[in-house]
């Protein structure tokens, strides 16, 4: 059985700390070198927000009325019906973003 003291005799501190992998150095002197091109700026994506907006509203809406049907307390309809108008008030203006996307492509 192996003892922590003969262990630590057998690895010692210095070859833990020391750099595993050494920096690459290339030994072809000669080889000719590629100029570094500049990177693009990478544009964020702008993806068209009008079928979130419309999923979103339409969930609230399909919810409302499955609780409606299944007598759901009224505090639960009064939500869904929240969400349902405040999805119609947001969808109009992501349908105004996405015009405005569109002009800002060209």
């Amino acid at each position: 059985m192996t003892t922590v003291t003969q262990l630590c005799a057998a690895y010692p501190a210095e070859s833990l700390v020391a750099d595993p992998y050494p920096s690459f150095v290339p030994t072809q002197p000669n080889r000719p070198v590629r100029p570094v091109q500049p990177e693009r700026p990478v544009r964020p994506l702008d993806p068209p927000m009008v079928p979130f907006a419309l999923a979103g509203t339409g969930v609230w809406a399909v919810v409302g009325l499955i609780l409606l049907v299944t007598g759901a307390p009224d505090k639960w309809l009064w939500t869904c019906l929240a969400g349902f108008l405040l999805g119609l008030a947001l969808l109009l203006l992501m349908v105004i973003r996405d015009r405005k996307r569109s002009r800002r492509r060209t």
